[in-house]
């Protein structure tokens, strides 16, 4: 069974543990947040267009601050940036708590404070990205992506049912405070963390010449120039989760104000994940990144297309759930790559990129899909985009063998 289940190796290694412990409470508090804004916005306005001005105010940030973080990540000691983005998450919530708590129905309040929230969330993630490959051996960094993907695909399903369950029993402040408090356990994980100074060769500044090298350094390499394009076929091609509502009502038999098949819809593909990440003990042993991440997505791209298909809900989330567990292999040799085959002073801002790349494409995918849906249908518009999936992701491998070609270096240890 250690052969199958989820690699813990890495956790031999207490500067890596404390972090991946630290994850393990953000992640679940991240959701009670994620949650907890759009509720109180409509909580105040009782209009879900404010709910999407909210992805706005979110989307901004992570956008810009993602990339100007990584640039930051690379000249600065990567454990002090993380211990003031953590301070800056953790006072956020304490704020937003503060404005629940105290029934201050201010619709702008609550973005400012959101974009403020997440505008330190975009400048720890690449930084937060980039300190594990100094923490562990090089020969692990595929076991480490699964910890750190199994984690968050775990806060996906267990903060939302959470946050369901407190609500009505401890209100909304609760879940802020929950998330302030979890935030507060990071800071002391990070805190525990050794230092992470900038290596010979990382630039002196983080300014937009930075930023452009970073994306300079990209265009050269185009092994990790190829991950990036895969997770962006996959996404906004394969994505089809604005169509979940329509498809739980018209397709699945929910009724117009919500029912059980819409839940199932949005935790299907989390679920599938997570299963998958505790029995990711073989994906170490496997060296052909690039091959993995292919056919992961190309496995992403078929479970799509029987998902457009499904006529039943328990056909439907068993295809999400496989498309999960699909996504969850490309997305641990995808962030191998990036670990490995980027040189440390470069890292901060590739993670930047990917910060970017994960936040953009699913906001993308739901444009796309919702106006596609609108025109031809929603089976058809969720197969065809697990079609195009498909032929993006053989096409991307035809046009940069070298990816495909790709191999894990190797350790002393490896």
């Amino acid at each position: 069974m250690g052969k199958v289940l989820l690699d813990t190796r890495p956790l031999k290694y207490p500067a890596y543990r404390r972090l991946w412990l630290s994850n393990i409470v953000t992640a679940v508090g991240a959701q009670f947040a994620a949650v907890a804004v759009p509720k109180q916005l409509y909580d105040i306005t009782g209009s879900s267009a404010y709910v999407g001005i909210a992805g706005l105010f979110g989307l901004v940030p992570l956008l810009v601050f993602g990339l100007w973080g990584g640039a930051i990540a690379d000249t600065v000691d990567r454990r002090r940036l993380l211990l003031v983005t953590n301070t800056g998450l953790a006072v956020t919530s304490v704020l937003l708590w503060l404005v629940a708590a105290s029934d201050i129905r201010s619709v702008w309040l609550v973005l400012v404070l959101f974009a403020g929230q997440q505008t330190f969330f975009a400048i720890n993630m690449p930084a937060r990205g980039a300190a594990i490959a100094r923490l562990i051996p090089v020969h692990l960094l595929p076991s480490a992506q699964a910890l750190g993907a199994t984690v968050f695909q775990l806060g996906s399903i267990a903060g939302p049912l959470l946050a369901g369950v407190l609500l009505p029993v401890a209100g909304l402040q609760t879940l802020y405070l929950v998330d302030a408090v979890a935030l507060c356990a990071a800071l002391w994980a990070v805190f525990r963390l050794p230092p992470l100074p900038p290596q010979e060769g990382a630039p002196k500044k983080a300014g937009l010449r930075a930023v452009l090298d970073g994306f300079r350094y990209l265009a050269l390499h185009s092994v990790l120039l190829a991950s990036f394009l895969l997770d962006i076929i996959a996404m906004v091609f394969g994505m089809p989760r604005a169509l979940f509502p329509e498809m739980a009502e018209r397709t699945f038999g929910d009724p117009p104000g919500g029912g059980a098949a819409l839940g199932w819809l949005f935790a299907a593909i989390p679920l599938g994940a997570f299963l998958c990440g505790v029995l990711s003990g073989w994906l170490h042993r496997f060296s052909r990144h690039g091959v993995g991440v292919t056919i992961g997505v190309v496995a992403w791209g078929f479970a799509v297309i029987g998902f457009g298909l499904a006529d039943s809900l328990w056909l439907a989330v068993v295809f999400l759930a496989i498309g999960g567990g699909a996504d969850l292999v490309s997305m641990v040799y995808r962030g191998s790559i990036m670990q490995a085959a980027a040189t440390d002073e470069m890292r901060g801002r590739i993670q930047g990129v990917f910060t970017v790349v994960v936040a953009g494409g699913p906001r993308l995918a739901d444009t796309v899909h919702g106006l596609s849906g609108a025109a031809v249908g929603t089976s058809t518009a969720i197969a065809v985009g697990g079609v195009l999936v498909i032929v993006g992701a053989v096409i991307s491998a035809a046009l940069l063998p070298a990816f495909w070609r790709y191999r894990a270096p190797v350790s002393d240890e490896g």
